[in-house]
């Protein structure tokens, strides 16, 4: 871990938001789910068949993750899809792996 210090001490509120966003990284289908949705938006249907879940489990998760402003929500007639609003989330996950097993 780096010793440099943080440019500016964080308050309750920002250390809190950060904790929610790492406790919704916490659960394995969610990390899943923002797997099958790296590449470009999908439908419900094809989240579960990609992470081989059931529709309302999938469907809880998807929630969970779109009211916390990872995951974009864009309606198409009959269809749901959802998509990565950005990155970072991705990018966070490759760090934690490559610290995992370098």
């Amino acid at each position: 871990m780096s010793k440099k210090k943080a440019k500016h001490s964080m308050t309750g509120h920002e250390l809190e938001r950060i904790a929610t966003h790492f406790r919704l990284l916490g659960e394995p289908m969610r990390l899943k789910i923002l797997q099958a949705l790296c590449q470009e938006p999908r439908t419900v249907n094809d989240i579960v068949a990609a992470v081989d879940a059931t529709q309302a489990n999938v469907s809880k998760h998807l929630s969970l993750l779109a009211t916390a402003g990872i995951l974009t929500r864009q309606k198409d007639g009959q269809c749901v899809y959802y998509g990565l609003k950005d990155e970072l989330t991705l990018k966070m996950c490759a760090l934690v792996r490559g610290q995992l097993w370098d």
